[in-house]
């Protein structure tokens, strides 16, 4: 449950240094809809941004659902002054995929909102007995690499299907813990590293502007 305080709404601490604020947490029924128009999904969104007491914090991540839609241009222009450090945009190998997730470089770009990579989600499929590599999702179209290539963004890693993870997102738990030796563990640690790198040096390139 959320709790109100004196210097707002408390997010709902996961672990220690996780702390997260959703709107499911306000709905009497986690199967509850939320039919709202833009300016009520806008008023929230500068809600959690103002009204919620994150306190001293090192990053700020806001999962988006997909598309470009309401949420994201509130998401760019509510932020705008604070400097966002930049979108990681997530794909499937897939041609379907691939289609939604360039209208979203192009967002991006639009807006003037760094782009610090892709990740290709489901990027095949590595046995856990026998070790082989199957494509579930095969990229007819070259996947996220080749639109990497010929969008000139980076490719920040791919993420293999891995049946824990599922498992471990429905339980509420860490993968990283729970699967240490996945080829998927792995890759997300190199993501995440990637990520860090590109914030650490977009900051001091700002301290050295300032």
């Amino acid at each position: 449950q959320v709790h109100q305080s004196g210097s707002g709404w408390s997010p709902v601490y996961v672990e220690e240094n996780l702390g997260v604020m959703s709107v499911g947490f306000l709905l009497s029924s986690p199967d509850d809809a939320v039919i709202w128009r833009g300016p009520k999904k806008n008023g929230l969104i500068k809600q959690f941004l103002r009204d919620v007491d994150w306190g001293e914090i090192d990053y700020l991540i806001v999962d988006t659902p997909p598309g470009t839609s309401d949420e994201h241009l509130s998401i760019v222009q509510y932020l705008g002054a604070m400097h966002i450090d930049g979108a990681v945009i997530i794909t499937t190998p897939q041609e379907v995929s691939l289609q939604d997730v360039r209208k979203e470089i192009n967002f991006c770009r639009k807006v003037k909102l760094p782009i610090i990579g892709v990740v290709e989600n489901m990027s095949g499929f590595i046995c856990p007995k026998c070790k082989n590599e199957s494509q579930i999702f095969p990229p007819t179209t070259g996947g996220a690499e080749k639109m990497c290539q010929n969008l000139n963004v980076s490719l920040l890693g791919k993420v293999p299907l891995d049946p824990q993870i599922g498992k471990s997102c429905d339980k509420g738990q860490s993968f990283l813990s729970e699967a240490p030796e996945s080829p998927a563990t792995s890759s997300y640690r190199n993501i995440i590293q990637r990520v860090q790198e590109y914030c650490d040096q977009h900051h001091f390139h700002e301290e050295k502007i300032i």
